[in-house]
């Protein structure tokens, strides 16, 4: 389940990286590195802190897709548009992957959960950092919506569950689940946390 969820976080968000190069009319090669930049940048972040072996340079396999994702959205990212919300969606699936398998390579290495926890929440968000900043966007993390909290919820219900004792596929399915539902609940009906507001303003 947590090699799927790893698959699956570094595709989906190459996709979005994709997206995001589509949106800029860029040439074929800068939708391979936008896809590639965005579907490995999370997990590289988390290799590098954790003194782990990076993944994509432990196997190939993740670059191979990320570069075939880069090509197939040259030709389809138009038709992805056509559903909305293309970029958005991309990245609220490869956050709830991601917040999970952080936090579960993560325990695997050091078996403390606080830091399992935020690591989860850096291999989800950083990814898309980089896409956002490489494209001259606003970041999602700074934006009034429900996505470092999202992560944070998703990588927090892995941890807990295990800490419990669950099954590990288990705990990775809710804690995925739980991530993606308030993150697409944020894409869909706007649902956010309060802003700091001064005392007295």
């Amino acid at each position: 389940m947590l090699q799927i969820l790893d698959f699956v976080g570094v595709a989906v968000f190459a996709i979005s990286g994709g997206i995001a190069a589509s949106r800029l009319k860029l040439d074929i090669l800068a939708f391979i590195l936008f896809a590639t930049f965005t579907g490995i940048g999370g997990g590289t972040l988390r290799d590098l802190l954790l003194g782990a072996p990076v993944f994509w340079v432990a196997d190939q396999t993740y670059l191979i897709v990320c570069l075939g994702i880069g090509v197939a959205t040259w030709y389809l990212a138009h038709l992805g548009e056509a559903w909305g919300k293309p970029l958005r969606w991309a990245d609220a699936v490869g956050l709830a992957c991601y917040s999970v398998m952080g936090a579960a390579k993560t325990m695997a290495l050091t078996g403390q959960p606080v830091v399992a926890v935020f690591m989860g929440v850096a291999t989800a968000s950083f990814g898309g950092v980089i896409r956002d900043t490489i494209a001259g966007q606003p970041s999602a993390i700074i934006k009034s919506e429900l996505y470092l909290t999202a992560a944070f919820v998703g990588a927090s219900c892995f941890v807990g569950l295990v800490a419990a004792e669950a099954p590990p596929w288990s705990a990775a399915v809710v804690g995925a689940l739980a991530a993606f539902v308030l993150r697409g609940g944020s894409i869909q009906w706007g649902w956010s946390l309060p802003g700091y507001r001064a005392p007295g303003s």
